[in-house]
């Protein structure tokens, strides 16, 4: 499909052609065509900024989404550092996997040297979403497991806590609907890495469960990410609990 034409070439063909008129028609045609090349020109320049509007849009759709990721992917690491990598991860793959796509090719230009003015309206619709005050979450690690099993028993699962030994990596069984979700829960104050989405794996297959998660309150590691994407583990925030549906997951 051929691109959009740019704007010298609309400056050109329209001069060519209402230059010739302006000649033979005189001053009338020659301020109509001066006229059209001046539409021409601010259309170009308020390109950037309809460009924006229609990120803005796209954004605000999914506002209370990004929201959530935005709370679910930011920490305070143990030395009181606010940790958002995993966020500014989740707004780069927002724009790549959910704008860009709706934006087309023809403003390609456009999403490379405005990329960073995207990310801030991407910034700003998620901060504008007024979310419901987040739960403390216990910062014991066997705490955090019976508030983890308890989130979930709120949402209509039937979840029991494994045995302390021999839990072959689950910390929760849960069921519902017919279908069994095996859970590790992780603590932390940095992302949660390859082991324990590995745990959750192989906890899974002993517990005959159709789905395993790791939760945590800290997010993952991109190499967690990956290997969860290729094993079928789903990482969550313990926010997410409440909405989890393994027949849509």
């Amino acid at each position: 499909m051929p691109g959009k034409p740019s704007p010298v070439a609309r400056l050109f063909w329209t001069a060519v052609i209402g230059g010739p008129l302006a000649l033979w028609y005189g001053p009338p045609a020659l301020a109509a065509t001066g006229f059209a090349l001046l539409c021409v020109w601010l259309r170009h320049l308020g390109r950037p900024r309809r460009f924006r509007a229609r990120v803005r849009r796209i954004a605000r759709a999914h506002g209370e989404t990004l929201a959530l990721r935005r709370r679910q992917e930011s920490f305070r690491d143990a030395y009181g550092n606010w940790i958002e990598d995993g966020w500014l991860r989740e707004r780069d793959y927002f724009l790549d996997r959910t704008v860009l796509p709706q934006i087309g090719p023809r403003d390609a230009d456009l999403a490379i040297t405005e990329r960073d003015r995207m990310l801030a309206i991407v910034e700003a619709e998620a901060a504008a979403v007024d979310l419901p005050e987040e739960e403390d979450a216990p910062e014991d690690g066997l705490d955090y497991e019976r508030y983890c099993a308890e989130r979930l028993a709120r949402a209509g699962w039937r979840a029991h806590r494994t045995p302390a030994s021999g839990d072959q990596g689950a910390d929760i069984v849960a069921d519902r609907d017919g279908l069994r979700l095996v859970v590790q829960c992780k603590r932390l104050t940095k992302p949660v890495g390859n082991a324990a989405v590995q745990e959750a794996a192989a906890a899974q297959r002993y517990w005959a469960g159709d789905r395993a998660a790791v939760v945590s309150n800290a997010g993952f590691t991109p190499a967690a990410r990956r290997l969860a994407a290729a094993t079928g583990v789903l990482l969550l925030h313990h926010d997410g609990l409440d909405a989890i549906d393994l027949a849509q997951a």
